[in-house]
């Protein structure tokens, strides 16, 4: 067993444990426990892991067999190389059920702190595309919010909303900075029963793009939800953006027999 010590300025204190009696290959080890370190959070976005010679002596492992574990990461987008910089973490993707679920309350159980920016919050008349969703008149009133939901401070989704202004809830902008809106749903005693939703993809406007601190034309992941009560009456609609390389949805599939 092996443990490394601080390889250069630049480097991290690693707890990298290296097995030879286990028929795991120690390329993989390596991988797996960065991978590890990562997830928890240990290795901050940005940090980086060292000089390649000197981790590969220090773990008494051959330079291949270190590169191989660190391009696993890089292949897995968890690792990036950058010319005159080094090896780096990148930033932790957030990874979602594809769920009738909160994004707030998911970045919580991941362990990742949630945190909003309101963007706005108001009353307007429903377009054709709301009220269609919303299954209302056009032009009739309805809640209107905009919001900025980060993860461990980056910008991972740009979120608008609109709800039906006879649900009568507290949407006060301090009130929606400091905790989900399917939780305010709950707390009011409505009960989602059910959504559907379409994924898509798209590219940054400018003024989309500076929300995520990107530039013009950035990949978006897109979702629209529209999600009902266990009446089967719409409650809300959802016109999601999502940071493509921070954000992903998984789901399982089944085969039919």
């Amino acid at each position: 067993m092996a443990r490394d010590r601080k390889a250069d300025g630049r480097g991290v204190l690693l707890g990298i444990a290296i097995d030879r009696r286990s028929p795991v290959p120690l390329y993989h080890q390596f991988a797996q426990q960065l991978e590890q370190a990562i997830g928890r959070g240990l290795l901050q976005p940005g940090t980086l892991i060292g000089n390649e010679i000197d981790l590969a002596e220090q773990l008494g492992l051959s330079r291949p067999t270190l590169r191989q574990g660190i391009r696993t990461l890089v292949d897995k987008g968890l690792l990036v190389r950058r010319r005159g910089v080094g090896t780096q973490v990148v930033h932790r993707t957030v990874k979602r059920p594809l769920e009738l679920t909160s994004l707030y309350d998911d970045l919580a159980a991941a362990g990742q702190e949630p945190s909003t920016r309101v963007v706005c919050n108001d009353v307007v008349p429903a377009s054709g595309e709301v009220a269609e969703a919303l299954a209302i008149r056009q032009g009739d009133s309805v809640a209107r919010m905009e919001r900025i939901r980060y993860a461990d401070g980056q910008a991972v989704a740009l979120l608008r909303n609109y709800l039906p202004t006879d649900l009568l809830l507290d949407l006060d902008t301090e009130v929606l900075e400091s905790t989900g809106l399917y939780r305010l749903l709950r707390a009011s005693g409505i009960t989602l029963h059910s959504a559907r939703q379409a994924i898509g993809a798209d590219t940054a406007t400018p003024e989309e793009g500076a929300f995520f601190a990107e530039t013009k034309g950035a990949p978006l992941l897109t979702l629209r939800r529209t999600a009902y009560d266990a009446a089967g009456t719409a409650v809300e609609y959802g016109t999601h953006l999502y940071h493509a390389g921070r954000y992903v949805l998984e789901f399982d599939l089944l085969v039919r027999p």
